[in-house]
């Protein structure tokens, strides 16, 4: 005696309406919109590696640090949290802000800023100088090269004051910019890095701070390896000693006062791989510039760059219940590369998120991918769902049910 499949639909019914009465009426689960880059979070950095095989070069610096640009990994540090006074290494949070306020449109290239008392430069031998006339005004974008390039403090100082009305008004943006960054061991009391009990960064602050720059200010990155400029006759060289021995080397800032030491933040691209370099307090101008070219060819001949899966590859298959397909390619959302040590082989593990089920929009989040080097990890990428999964209709549904 045969049935036909419905005449069990009752007993089906009784089973299952308690689950999935409820979720039959379930709308579709909306894409998150999309944040516009003002909005969204900078990303911050991975946990690193203070010390790898064949252990580090001796650095004579009260603090250092060694980034990987595209990751944020640190690879080598040395006290790489302890709040100390960057000196003029603060003049890249000035920048920054500049770079940041141009690009959004709040000030143009050709804006004029005035020179006020307080922030004219009255040429002293321990003062970094643009030498603005007082009660003069200059472009903005001169402004820009004279803190970068000239590490002037009457730019500094004028051009806080023009955006945020005086310097205090300009340090609280600072701080502000500090915390979206992640920089949580950084406190700006003003904009030049003068000597403040309370104005504090840290090597790792700084890299973060450097990567932040050579990312989001990518127009006016080249800035940074101009080796000198002229305002009011008066021509001045770039003290990143690197720019003029190094053709790899394209930035950033030197730093010095005699309570911080000599400070230098580079960066250095060689082939695919940009790497950070953090100085703080040493003993003289030479020797920040001979420790950070010592670190910087460590790091190239230490490490390299590798690629875990290819941007298009499907890296899993993940099942899903409750869809129209039983399973979903997971793959990167974008291009993913590490810095891992020379030689080392990668391994990877995938985690899916636990349950999953339909409805899934192209592009959603739906686990990760974990990469190991030596059994310790070294990053891990996001997986994405790489198609569209409808919800299954309330008979497949329930029939899916009854077969789990």
């Amino acid at each position: 005696m045969q049935f036909s499949q419905f005449a069990f639909l009752p007993l089906v019914l009784s089973l299952v309406a308690g689950v999935l009465v409820p979720g039959a009426a379930t709308a579709a689960k909306p894409v998150a919109q999309k944040k516009s880059a003002a909005e969204t979070p900078a990303p911050e950095p991975l946990a690193g590696q203070s010390v790898v095989e064949g252990g580090v070069p001796a650095i004579p610096a009260k603090a250092w640090l060694l980034m990987d640009y595209d990751s944020g990994a640190v690879l080598a540090s040395a006290n790489p949290d302890e709040p100390l006074p960057p000196a003029s290494l603060t003049k890249m949070m000035t920048s920054f802000l500049v770079e940041q306020a141009l690009r959004s449109g709040k000030l143009k290239k050709d804006d004029l800023v005035s020179v006020s008392e307080s922030a004219w430069c009255r040429g002293s031998s321990t003062e970094s100088c643009m030498y603005l006339p007082l009660n003069g005004q200059a472009t903005v974008i001169d402004i820009l090269r004279g803190i970068v390039i000239q590490s002037g403090n009457d730019a500094s100082k004028a051009i806080a004051e023009h955006l945020a009305g005086s310097e205090d008004g300009f340090a609280k943006l600072m701080n502000a910019e500090a915390g979206r960054l992640g920089m949580t061991h950084t406190n700006f009391v003003n904009s030049t890095g003068l000597p403040d009990p309370a104005h504090r960064s840290s090597a790792r602050d700084l890299a973060i701070l450097a990567r932040a720059i050579i990312r989001d200010s990518s127009d006016y990155y080249p800035l940074y390896a101009e080796r000198e400029f002229k305002y009011n006759g008066i021509k001045q060289g770039n003290r990143n000693a690197l720019l003029y021995t190094d053709s790899t080397v394209d930035g950033l800032k030197t730093g010095h006062t005699q309570e911080a030491g000599y400070c230098l933040v580079t960066s250095s691209k060689r082939n695919d791989m940009r790497l950070i370099t953090v100085i703080l307090n040493t003993h003289s101008a030479k020797a920040r510039a001979d420790e950070s070219r010592k670190l910087l060819g460590w790091g190239f001949s230490r490490f390299e760059k590798a690629t875990p899966f290819a941007p298009d590859a499907v890296v899993t298959n993940a099942k899903l219940g409750f869809g129209k397909a039983d399973t979903v390619a997971a793959g990167l959302g974008a291009p993913w590369t590490l810095t891992v040590p020379r030689g080392q082989k990668l391994q990877t593990s995938v985690q899916l998120k636990p349950e999953l089920e339909a409805p899934v929009a192209k592009g959603a989040v739906i686990g990760k991918v974990i990469a190991e080097s030596n059994g310790k990890p070294v990053g891990e990428a996001p997986l994405v769902a790489q198609a569209d999964v409808e919800r299954a209709g309330f008979m497949l549904r329930m029939w899916q049910h009854l077969v789990k």
